[in-house]
C-alpha cells in the first residue's frame, strides 16, 4: 500500500508552552458543531407550536426549515475560503456568534404579519453563520491533531456531532413543553461553552494569504442555492412543475459556469484541481451516495414511526437512537481503521455494512415492531459511522494546493447537495407509492376508484408532512371506511417505506462500487511527493499538502 507524507502535518507534538490543547480545541469543536446538527431537526418537532401560536402558514413553516438548509449549501464553499483568509479560529468564532445571534433572534420573534418573513430571515442567517463555522471548526480539529492521530480525532468529532442529530427531536419535545422558543435559546448556553473552551485551549489562527474570489462565491451560492430549492420545493411543487425544474436546471447551469471561470482564475474560490487525486475524488463520491441515506433517514424513520408505528414524537426519536447507537460506536472503529489502514478498508466495510443494513431494515418494516427492527436499525447507522469519518478525514488529507477549510468546504457542501437530494428524491418516492397503495385499499373496500385515488393522494401528502392529522373526522363514507382501515392505512405507509430505505439500500451499494476505485494510499506525518502528485506508486496517488502559514505552534 503505498504511503505519502504530508509537511504540513510534522508528527506528534512535545508539549511546548503556548501550544493548543488538544483535548479543549476537540471539546470547542464538537460543542460549536453540535448546534448546526441538532438545528437540522429540533424545529421540525416544535412546528406544530410554532404554527399555532404565530399562525404560520404551512408552506410558510416550511420555509422556515428550509431556509437554514438552504444556507447551508450555499455558504459552505465561501466559509471554507474565508476561513483560510481569515484564519480558522476567528471564522469559527465570527460563525459562532452569526448563529447565536441569529438563533436567539428567532426566539424573541414578535407576533403579527412580521412573525414569517423575521423567522425565515433569521433561520437563513443561521445557516450562513454554521457554514462559516463548520469548515473553520473542522480545519481546527485537523490543524490541532497529527495525522497519525488524526483519524481517531476527526472519528469522535463526526460520530458525537453526528450522534446529536438524534438528540434533536428528543430536546424539541422536552423544551418545546416549556415553551416553542426554548429550541432556539437552547443554542446560547452551547455557543458561550464552545467559546470560552475555544479561548481556553489556545488555537493558534493559522492563515493564508491571497483574496477572495467574489465572482466565484456568488456564482457557486446562487448555483447551489437555486437547485437545492427547486429539488426542496419538488414536493410542493411537484416534479412536473415548470418552476421545479427551472431551478434546478438555471442553478445547475450556474455552477457550469462557476466551474469554468474557477479553471480560469489565479486564486479561485475552489482549488478544482484537487479532484484529479483519484482518491479525494472518490472519497467525495463515495460521501455523496452514503448521504443520501444519512440525512434523508432523520426525516422517513422519524415519519414512519409516528405514522406506522403510532409512536408518539418523543418515541419517535427513541427509534432513531437504534440507528445512532450502531453510527456512535462504528465511527470509533472506522477512525481506527483510518489510522492503521488507511480509508479504503474503512470505505469498503461501511458502505457493505451500510447496504446490508439497510435492505435487511427496509425487510422488516411491515413487521410494525420497533423491538423487530433494532439490530437492522443499528447494523445501517453502523455502516454510515465506519465509512463517514474515514471518507471525510481522508478527503481533507488530501488538500493538494488546496487547504483544509477549503476542502472541508467542498466535502459539505457536497453532503448537503446529497442530502437535498435524497429528500427530494425519496419523499417523492414515498408519497407516489404511499397514495397508489392507500387507493388501493379503500377500492377493495368499496370506494369508487376516483375517490378512493383522491384520498389516497391526500392521505399520502398528509402523513409524510403532517402525521398527527392523518385520520379524518366526519360521519361520511370516505371518512367512516378510512377510520376502519387505519391499520391497513399504517401497513400500507410501511409498504411504501420499503421502498424508501430499499432505495436507501441501493446508494449505499453504489457507494460501495466508488469505493472499490480508492486507489488505498495513506497520508501520514513527513515529506511531501513531487508537485506533479506521484506517489511512491506512481498513477497520481500522491498527496501534497501546502506549507502552513501563519502564527502558531501546533500546525
Amino acid at each position: 500500500m503505498g504511503t505519502t507524507r504530508s509537511p504540513a502535518d510534522p508528527g506528534p507534538r512535545t508539549a511546548a508552552p503556548g501550544a493548543p490543547h488538544q483535548t479543549l480545541a476537540l471539546a470547542a469543536m464538537l460543542c460549536a458543531v453540535s448546534m448546526t446538527f441538532i438545528d437540522q431537526t429540533i424545529v421540525a418537532i416544535a412546528a406544530p407550536s410554532i404554527i399555532g401560536e404565530l399562525g404560520l402558514s404551512a408552506s410558510g413553516m416550511q420555509w422556515v426549515v428550509n431556509a437554514y438548509l438552504l444556507a447551508l449549501a450555499a455558504f459552505f464553499a465561501l466559509g471554507g475560503r474565508l476561513s483560510d483568509l481569515l484564519g480558522h479560529r476567528r471564522t469559527m468564532v465570527a460563525g459562532t456568534l452569526v448563529f447565536v445571534v441569529s438563533s436567539a433572534l428567532c426566539g424573541f420573534v414578535p407576533s403579527g404579519d412580521v412573525a414569517q418573513p423575521w423567522l425565515i430571515a433569521f433561520r437563513a442567517t443561521q445557516g450562513l453563520g454554521a457554514a462559516l463555522m463548520f469548515p473553520a471548526a473542522l480545519a481546527v480539529v485537523v490543524n490541532v491533531f497529527p495525522v497519525e492521530r488524526r483519524g481517531r480525532a476527526l472519528a469522535l468529532f463526526f460520530g458525537l456531532s453526528g450522534a446529536l442529530t438524534a438528540l434533536g427531536p428528543l430536546l424539541g419535545g422536552w423544551l418545546t413543553a416549556w415553551t416553542w422558543r426554548a429550541v432556539f435559546w437552547v443554542n446560547v448556553p452551547v455557543a458561550a461553552v464552545a467559546l470560552v473552551l475555544a479561548a481556553l485551549a489556545r488555537i493558534p489562527d493559522r492563515r493564508r494569504p491571497g483574496r477572495l474570489d467574489v465572482p466565484g462565491a456568488v456564482l457557486v451560492a446562487v448555483g447551489m442555492g437555486l437547485s437545492v430549492l427547486g429539488l426542496q420545493q419538488a414536493s410542493a411543487w411537484g416534479w412536473g412543475s415548470a418552476a421545479t425544474w427551472a431551478c434546478i436546471a438555471v442553478g445547475l447551469a450556474v455552477l457550469a459556469v462557476f466551474f469554468r471561470y474557477e479553471l480560469r482564475t489565479e486564486q479561485p474560490l475552489i482549488t478544482l484541481s484537487v479532484f484529479r487525486d483519484r482518491a479525494f475524488a472518490t472519497d467525495n463520491l463515495v460521501l455523496f451516495f452514503a448521504m443520501l441515506a444519512f440525512v434523508p433517514v432523520f426525516f422517513f424513520a422519524s415519519v414512519y414511526a409516528q405514522v406506522s408505528l403510532s409512536a408518539s414524537p418523543n418515541q419517535a426519536a427513541l427509534y432513531l437512537l437504534y440507528f445512532f447507537i450502531g453510527f456512535g460506536l462504528a465511527s470509533q472503529w472506522g477512525g481506527r481503521i483510518l489510522d492503521k489502514r488507511g480509508a479504503r478498508p474503512a470505505l469498503l466495510l461501511g458502505t457493505a455494512v451500510g447496504a446490508v443494513g439497510f435492505a435487511l431494515w427496509a425487510a422488516k418494516l411491515t413487521d410494525l415492531s420497533m423491538h423487530d427492527q433494532w439490530p437492522y436499525a443499528a447494523l445501517a447507522g453502523a455502516g454510515i459511522g465506519l465509512l463517514l469519518a474515514p471518507a471525510s478525514t481522508d478527503a481533507v488529507n488530501r488538500a493538494i494546493d488546496a487547504s483544509y477549510g477549503e476542502v472541508t468546504g467542498i466535502t459539505q457542501t457536497v453532503r448537503y447537495f446529497a442530502a437535498s437530494v435524497g429528500i427530494a428524491v425519496f419523499g417523492t418516492i414515498l408519497t407516489h407509492t404511499t397514495a397508489d397503495r392507500v387507493a388501493g385499499t379503500l377500492e377493495g373496500r368499496g370506494v369508487p376508484r376516483e375517490t378512493a385515488e383522491d384520498v389516497g393522494r391526500s392521505v399520502a401528502e398528509a402523513v409524510t408532512g403532517h402525521p398527527d392529522g392523518s385520520t379524518p373526522s366526519g360521519d361520511g363514507p370516505v371518512a367512516t371506511v378510512m377510520r376502519r382501515a387505519a391499520d391497513a392505512v399504517r401497513a400500507d405507509f410501511a409498504e411504501a417505506n420499503q421502498w424508501v430505505f430499499g432505495g436507501m439500500a441501493v446508494a449505499l451499494a453504489v457507494a460501495f462500487l466508488f469505493a472499490l476505485r480508492h486507489p488505498g494510499t495513506r497520508v501520514t506525518g513527513g515529506t511531501a511527493p513531487a508537485a506533479d502528485g506521484g506517489g511512491p506508486e506512481g498513477g497520481g496517488t500522491g498527496v501534497r499538502h501546502p506549507p502552513a502559514r501563519g502564527g502558531g505552534t501546533g500546525g
